[in-house]
């Protein structure tokens, strides 16, 4: 999404023209979710994806149409049938909603393009509300919301345009989607952009040093605190977009803390711990993590109900950190530690996706009872 508005916003600033196509709502088994993104150029090169195969494709020739005609905003559905999945090879069974929003010649809609390049470098917190199918509505309209709640445009309802805030403001946290479905029948949906998430490292140890790797390729901004600079340094962490030498107690001031961060602690000891969990737990960060064991935890918890941490914030807290793949080298519990990060982030537990029996049961039912019928 990123590599899309940033080069959305160099074409608006050349004054190229391009199309973006996205997601919008996905209904069972599909290759992509709401929020992906597709940048058509009118040279036919891309940016982004939203799957891939035949159904991208085919989204792929329609932003060229329109460019081509000068058209307005599209709205298309794929059912992902047999005939589909076949001409790619998938078995996915679902159905894909999407939005395709040309931007052509003077088009105020550049100018948004470059603030979500912005939000994406974290300078200030936006969300996008646009209609995308309404019978009342006029498709492609547009409400653009800064995080102090002033707004930009019209959904073209004004009692919609005020409901549609909290809901906006709430998602430009996280940078996640919504389709906001009215009793009219319009589809709203609503895009919050701000900085990708962070992860920030107290302690600069052997393990947060994987961790800082595999954050970074994951695309996390990545921070680090310790008391000893050897430790703490760019050297070590060249992945780091800041680092910084400090006392565990204090390390956390220097860096923005948002609920879109994840803290990670992994100091020397014991008592380091508690001092940089008592000052994790005070932040505003939708992910706190604690590495060490149950007996550490269990101390250091009761610890932070005497200085007074309430309970229902301890019980956010992530510890040990971590699920459990029964790791044992840093790069093996780093794995564990981002794994369970990247599920807090999508909203998920993190449990195996394996068959359940009863299903396979099914499976293997269905295929004896086809092997018993008499050959035709």
């Amino acid at each position: 999404m990123k590599a899309v508005y940033d080069e959305a916003a160099n074409l608006s600033n050349s004054q190229e023209d391009f199309v973006i196509a996205k997601v919008i709502h996905t209904q069972g088994s599909t290759p992509q979710k709401p929020g992906a993104s597709l940048l058509v150029k009118s040279d036919g090169t891309t940016v982004g994806t939203l799957g891939g195969g035949c159904v991208e494709g085919d989204i792929w020739f329609a932003a060229k149409e329109a460019l081509r005609e000068k058209s307005g905003p599209l709205y298309k559905k794929y059912f992902l049938n047999e005939d589909i999945a076949a001409r790619d090879g998938l078995v996915c069974g679902g159905t894909m909603y999407f939005y395709i929003e040309p931007v052509i010649g003077a088009d105020p809609k550049r100018k948004i393009s470059k603030m979500i390049s912005e939000a994406y470098a974290g300078i200030g917190n936006i969300a996008i509300a646009t209609v995308v199918s309404s019978d009342r509505l006029e498709i492609g309209s547009q409400l653009l919301i800064e995080a102090n709640g002033f707004t930009t445009g019209t959904l073209g309802d004004e009692k919609l345009n005020t409901e549609i805030v909290p809901t906006a403001l709430s998602l430009m946290e996280m940078g996640k989607t919504f389709r906001f479905a009215t009793q009219e029948n319009d589809e709203i949906f609503i895009e919050g952009y701000t900085s990708p998430a962070s992860v920030i490292l107290v302690g600069g140890g052997h393990v947060n040093l994987q961790v800082a790797n595999l954050a970074k390729t994951l695309g996390f901004r990545i921070m680090v605190t310790d008391d000893r600079e050897e430790f703490s340094s760019h050297d070590r962490f060249s992945m780091a977009e800041l680092v910084n030498t400090a006392p565990y107690g204090v390390g956390l001031d220097f860096f923005p803390v948002t609920p879109n961060t994840a803290i990670v602690i992994g100091t020397r000891g014991h008592n380091f711990d508690d001092l940089a969990l008592f000052s994790a737990a005070k932040t505003t960060a939708g992910y706190v993590g604690l590495l060490g064991s149950t007996r550490k935890t269990i101390m250091i918890y009761e610890s932070l109900l005497k200085q007074g941490i309430p309970e229902e914030r301890l019980r956010q807290i992530h510890a040990p950190i971590g699920l459990d793949l029964g790791g044992r080298t840093p790069e093996e519990i780093a794995l564990s530690i981002m794994a369970e990060i990247v599920a807090w982030r999508n909203n998920r537990n993190g449990a195996a996706m394996t068959m359940a029996s009863s299903q396979i049961d099914k499976i293997v039912s269905k295929i004896k009872k086809i092997k018993a019928e008499p050959q035709k």
